[in-house]
């Protein structure tokens, strides 16, 4: 597995090995060897999967400590535009966003650890969403931004895309308390 850095720390972009031959392919999602030689000491408990039409858009949300989240994330089917967002107050990036296209063409996997509200907008039908979270949902440690925030700028690619009630009336990023 190739493991490549982007400008934001500890955001990874992860290329698997792909074993690919007339009757489809193989590749490991996930492989904690790998992820030890890259000093990443990463416990997995919760494994989450969503489904949904095009231009569904779910974030950005995160996990307050003690129930912060890493996750690791892939799109099994279909494509997304994955998202993720500094909230680590001391971080030189802090309000910084980094932005991925997932798909089941190019197999890429994204590591967010802690710190990191994250989101994603599916641009085709039928798109399968997979990650593995280091620590269970904990709904009184949830929080999230709202997705169209001016101040963070994030071109989601989309004009009107499909968000949940919940969804609609997160907080402005100004108004972001982070406990990172």
């Amino acid at each position: 597995m190739e493991i490549e850095k982007t400008g934001i720390e500890g955001l990874l972009i992860l290329h698997p090995r792909i074993f690919r031959d007339e009757r489809g392919y193989f590749y490991e999602s996930f492989n904690r060897i790998e992820f030890l030689k890259e000093g990443l000491t990463i416990d997995f408990s919760q494994d989450n999967q969503s489904f949904s039409v095009k231009n569904v858009l779910r974030g950005l949300h995160f996990q307050n400590p003690p129930y912060e989240q890493g996750k690791l994330v892939s799109v099994v089917s279909g494509s997304a535009l994955d998202v993720a967002v500094d909230i680590r107050k001391n971080s030189p990036t802090y309000g910084k966003h980094f932005s991925i296209l997932l798909s089941e063409e190019n197999n890429k996997i994204f590591w967010i650890p802690p710190g990191f509200a994250h989101g994603f907008i599916t641009l085709e039908d039928d798109t399968r969403f997979m990650y593995k979270c280091t620590k269970n949902y904990n709904k009184e440690s949830e929080g999230g931004i709202i997705w169209n925030d001016p101040m963070l700028g994030i071109d989601w690619e989309t004009i009107e895309p499909l968000v949940s009630d919940k969804d609609k009336v997160l907080p402005a990023f100004k108004n972001l308390i982070s406990w990172f």
